[in-house]
């Protein structure tokens, strides 16, 4: 009987030396090349016998190890996580808690998931000034497009769309011409120019393009040809 109860104390202080862990990431970032980090956080709770002082908190991603920090009473914790020319990174969470005779851990989650980062707009609308004489081949512009969640990224195709079926918004589209040559490869936060021209001073329409990324598969911009 005595040799029974001398396992109780052993088994409720293994029972009160565990900790856990909740990833309190957002499931997307909006992609930002020009910071390329973005925050990657955690809560802590912790049984009575784990002290602050013995909690380590790492993020894991591919092979990379970051080590986050922790608010003062060892609740929360922070990092941040540095990519670029990706629409996503993996991301797991390693938690250790060091106790006198053994360290222990936990991965949270099993597997990896991962953290959206979502390709910002691209440029919504151009205008070109035609009040200056007309160069030989006439009036030029160039829209520019900047891609920053892939490596790189083919513009397949390019044309004009009239900005409704009346017959002035249809000529006016029809005037303006796509001079670059397609597909062209936009590296990743390089822009990349598609080019077009108009003989008349007044020309406007939409220039629909299409790419090879996932997440932007057709853009449409506003284009304006007129004197300014």
């Amino acid at each position: 009987m005595a040799h029974g109860l001398t396992g109780v104390p052993a088994a409720l202080m293994l029972g009160a030396c565990h900790v856990r862990l909740h990833d309190t990431t957002p499931a997307a970032y909006p992609a930002n090349h020009d910071i390329g980090m973005y925050e990657v956080s955690a809560s802590v709770t912790r049984d009575a016998l784990v002290t602050p002082g013995s909690v380590y908190v790492f993020a894991l991603g591919g092979k990379r190890r970051i080590t986050l920090g922790s608010s003062a009473d060892g609740s929360q914790w922070r990092g941040l996580y540095e990519v670029r020319c990706q629409s996503s990174f993996p991301l797991q969470f390693l938690v250790e808690w060091r106790l006198p005779f053994n360290v222990s851990q936990a991965l949270v989650p099993p597997q990896p998931r991962q953290v959206e980062l979502r390709e910002p707009p691209l440029t919504a609308a151009a205008r070109f000034d035609t009040s200056v004489k007309a160069p030989k081949g006439g009036w030029q512009g160039a829209v520019q497009y900047r891609f920053v969640t892939a490596p790189r990224v083919r513009i397949t195709a390019a044309h004009l769309e009239p900005a409704t079926a009346a017959p002035a918004d249809v000529a006016a589209a029809k005037a303006i011409s796509v001079l670059t040559s397609l597909p062209l490869v936009a590296a990743c936060a390089e822009p990349a120019e598609v080019r077009l021209a108009t003989t008349v001073p007044r020309a406007h329409g939409t220039l629909v393009i299409e790419t090879d990324h996932p997440a932007v598969p057709e853009w449409k911009t506003k284009v304006e040809f007129s004197p300014q």
